[in-house]
């Protein structure tokens, strides 16, 4: 497969409110419940862009009534490598989205995270690229075995475990993560300083997102912070553009695009993915990208 992951697998129930979030009320317009999770979504993207796309997290035992093996199976990844468990079930989460397409997430991750310490480095060789997320700290040693293979992984990092957030980040080649996040963690403030914090030897590109600011961008035999802008479009919901950005990212790098075109890609695919409600709504395929890009060309400055 072109494109393995694990992290979290997530089923949302998504209220809409006629008010903005700092408001402290509002009505509700509209309900959904659909399927989402960082790295579950970012590998659905990875499959609609026409990568073949592996799932080898945890997932139940009981795949054919599982929602969450059926609905990556119907939306064309791969689960046969997944380790299987009759405990394992999806993070529940709540998300109130805004008009302006803002949201706030709540969610319950008392659940199994992470892969087996048994996965395979027959199947991690086999890959070209390894996506996880911030719940990969409870599988450390498979990241560690992956990076040692020479797998780029390309991490998604948004909040900060007591244990082994650092390790995760060191081991990780690509950092894509949100500005917010990265700004925290870091307790710096421009991009540029940002960037230069989470900088190593073994670094090939840290990437931060920032929404209608556009990406700013730190890579390999380059000193300078580039910024890509975002690309226009209208705005719906932001659920699972993040997600949709590091699956897009994940693919062109799977082709062996340069950094700057895999963050073109990502954010034109992240730009598209936000036009529709929830997270899957809207993910684009590629012909979609492609003249998104055609139409719209962005262009790095320092």
């Amino acid at each position: 497969m072109d494109i393995l992951g694990f992290g979290a697998i997530s089923m949302d129930h998504v209220i809409y409110v006629d008010q903005p979030l700092s408001s402290g009320k509002g009505r509700v317009t509209r309900r959904i419940t659909a399927h989402g999770g960082n790295v579950a979504t970012a590998l659905v993207t990875a499959a609609r862009l026409g990568a073949s796309a592996g799932f080898v997290g945890w997932l139940n035992s009981d795949t054919k009534q599982d929602p969450s093996s059926r609905d990556l199976l119907a939306n064309g990844v791969d689960i046969s490598h997944a380790p299987k468990h009759p405990d394992a079930t999806a993070v529940q989460s709540t998300i109130t989205v805004a008009p302006d397409g803002e949201r706030f997430i709540a969610y319950d991750d008392d659940v199994m995270t992470g892969t087996t310490p048994d996965l395979s480095d027959d199947l991690l060789r086999a890959a070209s690229v390894l996506l996880i997320d911030g719940y990969a700290v409870s599988s450390l040693d498979v990241v560690a075995r992956a990076s040692h293979l020479g797998l780029p992984i390309v991490a998604d990092i948004e909040w900060t475990a007591p244990s082994g957030t650092d390790r995760l980040l060191d081991l990780a080649d690509h950092l894509v993560l949100p500005m917010g996040y990265a700004r925290q963690h870091t307790g710096c403030d421009t991009p540029a300083e940002i960037a230069s914090a989470f900088w190593t030897s073994d670094r090939t590109a840290v990437v931060l997102t920032d929404g209608e600011a556009g990406s700013f961008v730190l890579r390999r035999g380059h000193t300078d912070c580039e910024h890509i802008p975002a690309f226009k479009t209208p705005v719906i919901d932001t659920t699972g553009a993040g997600d949709c950005f590091h699956g897009a990212y994940a693919v062109a790098l799977s082709e062996g695009r340069d950094i700057l075109d895999c963050v073109r890609f990502a954010s034109a695919s992240a730009a598209l993915s936000v036009t529709g409600r929830g997270g899957r709504e809207a993910l684009p395929t590629r012909d979609a990208v492609e003249r998104l890009m055609a139409e719209k060309p962005n262009v790095s400055s320092r």
